[in-house]
């Protein structure tokens, strides 16, 4: 599986009409209200993020596969 950064993750989330709803800590609340699905994203600059952690948020997101997988 592919590597992200939160940031591509995040990128990804946004064009998928999740907005950032709030942080605490360095965790970011990306919420899609039409879906009303939630997704928690942690935030560490520059860091991949660990492949379970990325396969949850893209699952939680109901993200199509073909749109990341590459």
């Amino acid at each position: 599986m592919r590597t992200f950064t939160s940031k591509e993750i995040e990128r990804l989330l946004a064009r998928f009409g999740f907005v950032l709803v709030s942080q605490k800590g360095s965790h970011r609340k990306w919420r899609n209200y039409s879906t009303g699905r939630q997704v928690i994203v942690p935030f560490h600059s520059g860091r991949n993020l660990p492949v379970g952690t990325l396969r949850n948020i893209l699952e939680n997101a109901a993200i199509p596969e073909s749109e990341w997988k590459n």
